[in-house]
C-alpha cells in the first residue's frame, strides 16, 4: 500500500494545473481519477478445478487504477490528449475463471505490482460540416470548446477503442457503473487491445445531431491478451464500424448502435487445434501463442438505451461472433445478451446517486466447447475439462452514492451461475466495495 500512496501523492499536484474557465473555451485542462475496488467471494462447490478456474475457496482481491487526463489545444479544431496511469493489484483468482469477469478494472492491470505507464496519447481533429456549433463542457479527454453540430472527427494515436465505440449511458464504465466485463461492453466483441485495454490506430467519425457513423483501423496483440502490438500491418489488424441513431420518445432520449468488426490475427482456429491434438501432431492445445497469420474472427453487437422517465433508464445489448478462432483480446464470450435498468436517487433526495440492476447470459460456439472439453485453456477460462456445459448466467446490482463533489462510494453484488460455462462448478456470489475519486 505504501507504493500506491507514494505514487498517488506524486501525481496529485498535477491536478492543480486544470484551468476551469467559465466564460471561455480552454487551451489546457487536467482531470484526475482514482478507483479502488475490493472484491471477494465465499467458498463454493466445485466438482473439479483447473489452471484457469475461479478458486472454490473463499478469497479477496484489491485493484487500483489512477489516471491523469491532460489536454492541450493545438490549433482550431485540434487538440492532443495525454494520459499517464498507475495500476496495481488483481482480480480474484488472477482475473480468471469467469468469462464475464466480475471486476471491469482488472483488464487494465497487467502486473499486480503498481506500475506507471502510458494509457493514452492521441490527436483529435474536428472538421466542420456546418456553421452551427455547440459548447462541449470540460471533461476527461475533452477540452471545453465549441464544436460543429455536424462534423467529421479524426482520432489518431493510442487510445481505448471502447472510448469511442459501444458507448451506453447506463452500462459502460466500471469505475462508476456495473463492474462486470460483459456489461461494460458487448461481450462477444473481441475488441483489439493490449493487456491494459489500449490500442494504436485511427478512428474517423461522421457525426450529426441524429446520426453517427464511425470506422476504425487498429493494431492487435502479438499473442492473446499480450502487452505488445503486432506491427505486421498487412497481416494483423482490426477493422470496426459502428452506426448509431439518436432517438426521442415522448421527450425521453434514446439511442441504438450497430457495431460490426473483423479481426485478422495469429489467433489459432479451435478446430485445427483440436484435430492436431487428437492426431498427436501437436498435443499442446495452445491457443494463446499463434503461429500463422491470416486467421479471421468477425461479429456484431447491438447496443440500445432508452430513458423511460426522469429517473429511470433501461439498456439492452446482444452480440455474436463466429467462434471459430480463439479469443485474442477481450474475453472468451461468443454470444451474449444483457438487459438492465438504472434508477437515479432524485426521489429520496439523492440526485447524484444511482442504483443499477442487470442480467447477462453468455455462451460460446460448439468449437469452443469442444476445445474446453478435451482440456484446453484460453487466457481467461479453462477448468481442465468440461463435462457439463451450460450458458454462464450473471445478475449484478450496485448502488453508487455521491459522498461529496469528488468522492463516490459503491456497493456491488454479483451472482454467477455456471462460471466459465461449467455447470459442475458454482454458483458463486461476489461482493465488492468501490471508491472512486475524480477531479
Amino acid at each position: 500500500m505504501l507504493k500506491y500512496i507514494l505514487l498517488i501523492t506524486l501525481m496529485l499536484p498535477t491536478v492543480t494545473l486544470a484551468q476551469n474557465i467559465k466564460d471561455s473555451t480552454e487551451k489546457w485542462n487536467t482531470h484526475f481519477q482514482l478507483t479502488v475496488i475490493d472484491q471477494s467471494h465465499p467458498s463454493f462447490k466445485a466438482a473439479y478445478s483447473g489452471e484457469n478456474s475461479l478458486s472454490p475457496d473463499a478469497e479477496e482481491a484489491l485493484s487500483l487504477t489512477t489516471t491523469i487526463y491532460i489536454g492541450r489545444k493545438l490549433w482550431k479544431g485540434a487538440a492532443v490528449y495525454f494520459n499517464p496511469e498507475v495500476s496495481g493489484g488483481s482480480g480474484v483468482s488472477g482475473a480468471t475463471g469467469i468469462a464475464g469477469f466480475a471486476n471491469g478494472e482488472t483488464f487494465r492491470i497487467g502486473d499486480p505490482a503498481p506500475a506507471l505507464y502510458l494509457g493514452r496519447l492521441f490527436l483529435r481533429q474536428y472538421i466542420a460540416l456546418s456553421k452551427d456549433e455547440e459548447l462541449v463542457p470540460s471533461d476527461n479527454n475533452q477540452l471545453k470548446e465549441y464544436v460543429p453540430k455536424k462534423r467529421i472527427v479524426i482520432t489518431a494515436g493510442k487510445f481505448a477503442l471502447s472510448d469511442l465505440f459501444d458507448n451506453n449511458s447506463y452500462s459502460h464504465d466500471p469505475r462508476t457503473q456495473f463492474l462486470n466485463w460483459s456489461l461494460m461492453s458487448n461481450g462477444a466483441w473481441d475488441y483489439p487491445a493490449n493487456t491494459r485495454g489500449y490500442t494504436d490506430g485511427v478512428v474517423v467519425e461522421y457525426i450529426t445531431p441524429s446520426w453517427e457513423v464511425r470506422a476504425a483501423g487498429t493494431l492487435v496483440g502479438t499473442y492473446a491478451n499480450g502487452p505488445d502490438f503486432d506491427y505486421h500491418f498487412w497481416d494483423a489488424y482490426s477493422n470496426t464500424v459502428e452506426f448509431a441513431k439518436n432517438m426521442s420518445f415522448n421527450e425521453h432520449k434514446g439511442k441504438v448502435n450497430l457495431l460490426l468488426y473483423r479481426n485478422v490475427t495469429k489467433a489459432p482456429v479451435y478446430r485445427d487445434v483440436i484435430n492436431n491434438y487428437l492426431n498427436h501432431s501437436d498435443p499442446s492445445l495452445d491457443v494463446v501463442n499463434g503461429k500463422n497469420y491470416g486467421n479471421v474472427k468477425y461479429g456484431f453487437g447491438i447496443n440500445a438505451e432508452q430513458e423511460l422517465s426522469k429517473y429511470l433508464g433501461a439498456f439492452f445489448r446482444t452480440s455474436w461472433n463466429d467462434g471459430k478462432t480463439a479469443t485474442w483480446a477481450f474475453t472468451e464470450i461468443d454470444r451474449s445478451i444483457s438487459l438492465g435498468f438504472n434508477y437515479k436517487g432524485d426521489q429520496w433526495q439523492r440526485p447524484d446517486d444511482n442504483f443499477g440492476v442487470a442480467g447477462v447470459i453468455n455462451g460460446i460456439s460448439n468449437d469452443h466447447i469442444d476445445f474446453l472439453k478435451i482440456g484446453g485453456y484460453g487466457f481467461i477460462i479453462g477448468d481442465g475439462k468440461l463435462t457439463n456445459y451450460s450458458t454462464e448466467k450473471i445478475v449484478e446490482a450496485y448502488y453508487s452514492a455521491k459522498i461529496n463533489k469528488n468522492l463516490f462510494l459503491s456497493a456491488d453484488y454479483q451472482f454467477v451461475a455456471n462460471p466459465a460455462y461449467n455447470a459442475d462448478r458454482g454458483p458463486v456470489s461476489l461482493f465488492a466495495i468501490r471508491a472512486h475519486i475524480e477531479f
